[in-house]
């Protein structure tokens, strides 16, 4: 295996730039290039230019809801899916006139929403004792 060869910043300066490589009519068609080359720079889109400033302030200020209440609406969302599954098989069962796809399309969501919130627990448990294992 040979060695990685050690980078030379003198060389760096014996590099070619852009505009000595590309033609004028080239780097002209490049967005944010314009007609005298890359030292004209890289031009910021309209909507950034009129966005707000981000001040110290917007970082103490809550977010919003917190982890816990992120999670306790998250456990009602698997809840309403369970419950709602339920209620579409019962009346399939007791011969209502529930179309038996729509059944099976709500017992896979509240399936596929029971398993995400599993693997979640998962996660914040390992997360959990990966930390009580942390020495301090």
């Amino acid at each position: 295996m040979s060695p990685i060869p050690a980078i030379n910043p003198n060389a760096m300066s014996s590099m070619p730039s852009l505009d000595s490589i590309m033609s004028p009519d080239a780097t002209a068609s490049m967005p944010g290039m314009g007609a005298t080359g890359a030292t004209s720079g890289i031009q910021m889109p309209a909507e950034l230019a009129n966005a707000p400033a981000i001040t110290p302030s917007h970082f103490t200020q809550p977010v919003g809801n917190s982890f816990g209440a992120m999670l306790n609406q998250f456990v009602s969302d698997v809840n309403t899916k369970q419950t709602e599954a339920g209620a579409a098989v019962n009346a399939l069962q007791s011969g209502q006139t529930v179309p038996l796809h729509k059944a099976v399309i709500a017992m896979e969501e509240a399936n596929v929403s029971f398993q995400l919130m599993v693997e979640v627990r998962n996660r914040l448990l390992d997360s959990y004792q990966e930390i009580m294992r942390m020495q301090v």
